[in-house]
């Protein structure tokens, strides 16, 4: 019996996650070339931008399912590593992989499933109060001179049925979805398969393509410890919402744990989608005394869990600053949908290595845009320089 095995496996997980962050190669000195007017690489630049942007607009019912299933394919990549560590032939690592994913999207789906049906019974429960909510408003948008049409069509949007039409048009219909599901599982298992090789592409690419290697293992690394960590953190965020919202009596507690789950993907904005039903539905059950308890655990459980836990655990992984990272939850969003809220930096840090970390000019952009890991140390120097000189001791 190997009893070391488990063992092994927890020091090969902590060595993964301790590891030392890889670094890109210093950028070679080339000779100089002539070099586009300024104004015109940013026109051609944005040009471009807009065009691929429409582009994929266009496919989004194919570009959302085929990022989201490589992102997870990245994130189940270390089980294959420790497992062909471990001996395990590569056809059963292969399958292993793919198997935990499918798991884990089944959970997914399952509680998905289980939400809805929760939230088609509960909102007609409520129909006469959400009425209600929405004729006050409408009654104080009026004193406030906005015409009757635009008072009527606010108003409207309180019916139940149109929520409920709101909510399944977010998420697509039964077709959408299932064709989603399609794609999102062939596409798991062709790369799931086409990652075996990975390591030998590497290994053959990095004599001659070492900057774009380097940027690409950096990429991995960063949507891997992103998305572990946010998925792990937003477990225990959606869990204790949930037991709050049990215990002052919110109906509807797994539904809102689970949109609080979701919310922890979606930077800046996703505190706010996830805390206004459970305001808005313990209003409903009791008044103020039981809305505002609801806001302040939320408070505070956001508080801990995205401002002093999770930038401890995610590190320097993504190294984008809070203005591009909002930004970049609205771009993706108009591009692919819902899914590009809730996967928007992974697909942020994609077009950073694309077109920064590989490029071996463009290296000056990564403080820009938010790796500000050497930025801060030269901060901290300067504010020890100044207290020094303060003090008189320089």
């Amino acid at each position: 019996m190997n009893r070391t095995g488990g063992a092994g496996s927890i020091l090969i997980s902590i060595m993964w996650w301790k590891r030392k962050a890889v670094e890109l190669p210093p950028a070679p000195v080339a000779p100089a070339r002539a070099v586009m007017p300024r104004g015109t690489a940013i026109l051609l630049g944005l040009a471009g931008a807009t065009v691929v942007a429409f582009g994929l607009s266009s496919i989004r019912s194919i570009v959302a399912p085929v990022v989201l299933s490589l992102v997870l394919t990245i994130c189940a990549h270390p089980l294959r590593i420790g497992l062909e560590k471990r001996g395990v032939p590569r056809g059963i690592a292969t399958g292993s992989v793919a198997l935990a994913v499918f798991l884990t999207l089944a959970a997914f789906i399952t509680a998905l499933v289980v939400a809805f049906a929760q939230f088609a019974t509960l909102l007609p429960q409520f129909a006469p109060q959400i009425a209600e909510i929405g004729s006050t408003i409408g009654a104080a948008l009026a004193g406030l001179g906005i015409s009757s049409s635009q008072v009527q069509e606010i108003v409207a949007g309180f019916d139940p049925g149109r929520i409920l039409d709101l909510v399944y048009g977010i998420f697509g219909n039964l077709a959408n979805l299932t064709v989603a599901l399609v794609i999102v599982l062939t596409t798991l298992i062709l790369m799931a398969a086409d990652a075996s090789y990975l390591r030998a592409i590497f290994a053959e690419l990095r004599p001659t393509r070492a900057r774009m290697v380097t940027s690409l293992e950096i990429l991995a690394a960063g949507i891997r410890r992103y998305m572990v960590a946010t998925a792990l953190l937003g477990i225990a965020q959606g869990a204790l919402n949930a037991i709050a919202l049990v215990i002052l009596g919110v109906p509807g507690a797994f539904l809102w744990g689970l949109l609080a789950f979701l919310g922890s993907f979606i930077p800046n904005i996703g505190y706010f989608i996830a805390i206004i039903p459970p305001v808005v539905f313990g209003f409903l059950v009791g008044g103020w005394e039981t809305a505002i308890p609801v806001i302040i655990v939320y408070a505070l459980v956001n508080g801990v869990v995205q401002t002093l836990v999770q930038p401890r655990v995610v590190g320097n992984a993504v190294a984008l600053t809070q203005t591009i990272t909002f930004l970049s939850v609205l771009v993706w969003t108009t591009i692919i949908g819902p899914v590009g809220a809730i996967l928007a930096v992974p697909l942020t840090l994609i077009v950073r290595a694309l077109l920064i970390d590989s490029d071996p000019h463009a290296g000056w952009w990564r403080p820009v845009i938010g790796d500000l890991a050497h930025t801060k140390s030269m901060m901290k120097a300067e504010d020890t320089a100044r207290r020094l000189r303060r003090r008189g001791t320089v």
